[in-house]
């Protein structure tokens, strides 16, 4: 269980949680979503600026705990500057990580990676998943 517990706090979920990216909080920017787990009481907003497709500032605010908030860094600095179809392909490795028991799929990105763990702990896996699911969601009802 020991080490289950350390694959979970990976050195990396650790260091984005202590020093996040892009955690400014943005009330002016184009959208603003809400990503909240009413079970544990993670909170956050995520805002995003989409110029002709393309996010061209995402950033956050709010609290929760280690991975939630370390994941929302994750998903904050990899957005930035990519397309919105770019950015449905990135979530969905992400999930594919996060919530299925393929094993890394071919992914070598070591920030996506560090979030596998999540999947042996459910409790953990909606911390893992929450801002992501957030965006996906907010991805998924502007294509329609």
């Amino acid at each position: 269980m020991e080490q289950q517990l350390n694959e979970l706090y990976h050195p990396l979920i650790l260091e984005h949680n202590q020093h996040p990216k892009h955690y400014l909080k943005r009330p002016e920017a184009g959208v603003v979503l809400d990503a909240y787990n009413s079970l544990c009481g993670d909170k956050f907003k995520l805002y995003l600026d989409i110029e002709e497709g393309r996010v061209v500032a995402a950033s956050f605010s709010g609290y929760g705990c280690a991975v939630s908030k370390a994941a929302t860094s994750v998903l904050m600095e990899k957005i930035q500057g990519k397309t919105l179809e770019e950015i449905q392909d990135l979530i969905q490795t992400y999930f594919d990580i996060t919530k299925t028991d393929q094993e890394n799929l071919g992914v070598t990105d070591p920030e996506l990676l560090a979030f596998a763990a999540a999947k042996k702990f459910p409790g953990r896996l909606k911390c893992a998943v929450l801002s992501w699911e957030a965006c996906a969601e907010h991805l998924h009802n502007i294509q329609q």
